[in-house]
């Protein structure tokens, strides 16, 4: 109980001290509005982020709290019997049949820069594209 008024006290205290002495000069720059330092340009502050970022990020999460339910288990194996055992296999079925499932949907690839240029490549994309300019550089030409 003495910590809680203590706390307080040196709370009021602290802020009290703050804004008698802490120097305030509010000027324009310091009320407008930015973000991490840098004013926001027209049209980049509203650009669409990739959605398999964030499945990565759940998964990451699931597997995590699997591990946090196949701690304790781990820890009290002695004096568990089959029925726990049973439990965490079905536990352990799941979140695999799961995984699984989003490995057969490819809901985790994530394509890069690279893979894109190289399936371009495959494809003949950029011979196509490069093929089109010269005859446009030619027409232009005539």
């Amino acid at each position: 109980m003495i910590f809680f008024i203590v706390v307080s006290i040196l709370t009021v205290l602290f802020l009290l001290l703050n804004f008698l002495f802490a120097p305030h000069n509010p000027y324009q720059e310091k009320y407008s509005i930015f973000e991490c330092g840098f004013h926001s340009f027209l049209g980049q502050n509203r650009m669409q982020f990739g959605i398999k970022f964030f499945i990565v990020a759940i998964l990451y999460l699931i597997f995590d709290i699997e591990i946090l339910v196949m701690y304790p288990f781990a820890i009290s194996m002695s004096i568990n019997n089959i029925y726990g055992l049973s439990l965490l296999l079905i536990f352990i079925f799941i979140i695999t049949t799961g995984f699984v499932f989003e490995l057969g949907k490819n809901a985790l690839k994530i394509d890069s820069r690279q893979s894109l240029v190289q399936w371009l490549k495959s494809n003949n994309f950029v011979n196509t594209i490069a093929k089109t300019n010269i005859i446009i550089k030619k027409n232009k030409q005539m």
